[in-house]
């Protein structure tokens, strides 16, 4: 996703391994749950990690590439990005 694009979680990958078990587990408990919102605020350097995402429109978390891979999001529809 751009930044500033918005989007609604539509579900959590099933983990492959242990690893993914575990990082799972920690965004669910950090409330990334299917039908919340979510938006990229920021990128790391060059578009790479870390990947700051808002939540719910309320708190801000960093992710890693991997961890973020395992929250698979639905653009929402007419939403234009914000920078």
């Amino acid at each position: 996703m751009p930044r500033g694009a918005r989007a609604c979680i539509e579900h959590l990958a099933r983990p492959e391994d242990q690893a993914d078990r575990e990082v799972l587990l920690r965004l669910i408990e950090l409330g990334f749950l299917p039908g919340e919102t979510v938006r990229v605020v920021a990128k790391g350097r060059a578009g790479r990690e870390p990947i700051a995402v808002r939540l719910g429109g309320q708190s801000t978390f960093a992710l890693r590439a991997r961890e973020a891979a395992l929250v698979r999001v639905m653009p929402i529809a007419g939403d234009e990005v914000q920078a």
